[in-house]
């Protein structure tokens, strides 16, 4: 059961996936009708869930669900990966590796890195610790005001010298 993720309670389980470009208009379009069409149909065991989801800088989706009711089934949260894999595979980008980091710059551009390799961007400067990061913590919907944190609030600050 579709909600607009407004709706959606403070309490309410959420997923934050990166794509690794920038999403097109078009992109974004597509994909907000496949993830409306997910919502109003995803359910656990046969009942329906209030579920919404968000794109956030034109490249960070975001999955809500309440549970408070129903809690999400490994099979439930199963499709939804599938679904967010058809997108992956129908306009050729990422989301569902966890392998990357994103960065915002102070100008607000976004730029998706692999988690390998981060202390060398760190080292070489392109890193700093006033650069936001998003904050792997964040579990539910109310968690999303402290979605992007500076690399000195970060677990990324541990490359830097104290």
């Amino acid at each position: 059961m579709y909600l607009p993720f407004d709706q959606m309670p403070d309490y309410s389980r959420v997923w934050v996936y990166q794509a690794d470009q920038k999403l097109s208009e078009s992109d974004e379009k597509l994909i907000r009708n496949r993830m409306r069409s997910f919502c109003e149909s995803w359910n656990t065991h046969g009942n329906l869930m209030p579920t919404s989801f968000e794109i956030v800088d034109e490249q960070i989706l975001i999955l809500a669900v309440d549970e408070s009711n129903l809690g999400a089934s490994g099979c439930s949260i199963d499709s939804s990966v599938r679904t967010l894999r058809e997108l992956e595979s129908q306009l050729n980008i990422n989301l569902t590796d966890q392998g990357k980091i994103s960065l915002k710059r102070p100008t607000g551009e976004l730029q998706v890195i692999a988690a390998l390799g981060v202390k060398s961007k760190v080292t070489s400067g392109q890193i700093d610790q006033e650069t936001e990061v998003i904050n792997p913590m964040i579990r539910v919907k109310a968690d999303l005001q402290n979605l992007w944190q500076p690399v000195r609030n970060s677990w990324l600050n541990k490359y830097f010298p104290n």
